[in-house]
């Protein structure tokens, strides 16, 4: 997309350097500075200087953007919208940027693709027990009846219930149509018609980790999502179950999924953790029916590409007077990630 019209606007980087480097090629950083008057070399890591937002009419931020507090905005007048090239923006994005009526894009959307990819990778590879077996086959070097070792392997008829209809939720769900799954999904915001429509049957939270072989977390964050897989919850999942965790750690109460699976009773796939990392001594490091992978279903590496494309996709639309494609809506905040 590449929308030129009027004026450029006045732009800064406002991210942690890393994270700059990370975002930006030699291609995306000509894009950028077709799209606005901006120096890519100059990335706002603190707003100590009280000058450095004095002509800034967008900001361009991603991970370790500090917060956009109220004495930050005072010194930033013409400041009229912010694109978040990641996805959540609740580290920055203040109540005084919606007092302000700055608009907000985030690439959240974008940044849910790879998550999904992931999630499907490990929905697939769980009941597989492709890990446990691979352990096994490393160890012994030969074939060894791996039925009698995991008599229920296999994703056949499997159920799956994926905890939230977010957006890495709905692009699981789209992701899992081909398969002969059973899937159930658990959303306080969905109904029946709209669960069918995204290729699931509406359950409540009890009876989806009952019934599934795999559970996937994908729910925000929030005072009421804090440890809502608790001791008596993972004492509902079935023998053998697999609890995969994309989202975030703190909706697991670490403690009790550690019992759990040190009984081996269970499975687990941990891309999060509360707290994260988690400490050296921690045994699910060492379980062998625990994947934990540190915090890379994200976007990491090439994909990141696609986090800096679709901002300065935005970038073109703010250039050109155009709504956002992927707004941030105040409203929705108290339950996204």
């Amino acid at each position: 997309m590449r929308i030129t019209t009027g004026p450029r606007p006045r732009a800064k980087l406002a991210m942690r350097r890393s994270v700059r480097d990370s975002l930006f090629t030699p291609a995306t950083e000509r894009r950028l500075v077709e799209l606005a008057d901006v120096d890519p070399e100059e990335v706002i890591e603190d707003f100590a200087d009280t000058t450095v937002l004095a002509d800034v009419d967008v900001l361009i931020t991603s991970w370790g953007c500090p917060p956009l507090e109220h004495d930050v905005l005072e010194r930033a007048p013409r400041l009229r919208a912010v694109i978040h090239t990641a996805g959540s923006v609740k580290h920055h994005i203040t109540d005084a940027c919606w007092e302000r009526g700055i608009a907000v894009s985030s690439a959240a959307e974008a940044n849910a693709v790879p998550v999904a990819e992931f999630t499907l990778a490990a929905i697939l590879f769980a009941q597989k027990r492709v890990w446990q077996i691979s352990a096994l086959y490393r160890r012994h070097r030969t074939f060894l009846p791996w039925t009698d070792h995991f008599p229920s392997v296999g994703n056949h008829r499997r159920t799956v219930g994926l905890v939230g209809a977010s957006r890495t939720g709905r692009r699981v769900l789209d992701l899992l149509r081909p398969f002969d799954f059973d899937v159930l999904v658990a959303d306080p915001y969905l109904d029946d018609a709209e669960a069918m429509s995204l290729g699931a049957r509406l359950v409540d939270l009890d009876t989806l980790l009952a019934a599934s072989d795999t559970v996937s977390l994908h729910a925000p964050s929030l005072p009421e999502t804090r440890h809502m897989i608790d001791r008596k919850r993972l004492g509902m999942l079935r023998d053998g179950a697999t609890l995969i965790n994309t989202a975030r750690g703190d909706i697991v109460d670490t403690a009790a999924l550690t019992e759990e699976c040190g009984a081996g009773r269970i499975h687990a796939v941990l891309d999060v953790s509360s707290p994260e990392p988690l400490p050296t001594s921690s045994a699910l490091y060492d379980l062998p029916n625990v994947l934990l992978t540190p915090h890379i279903a994200g976007s990491v590496g090439g994909e990141l590409e696609r986090l800096t494309e679709h901002s300065l996709d935005e970038l073109a639309r703010f250039a050109a007077g155009l709504p956002f494609t992927d707004p941030v809506q105040p409203a929705h905040l108290n339950r996204s990630a």
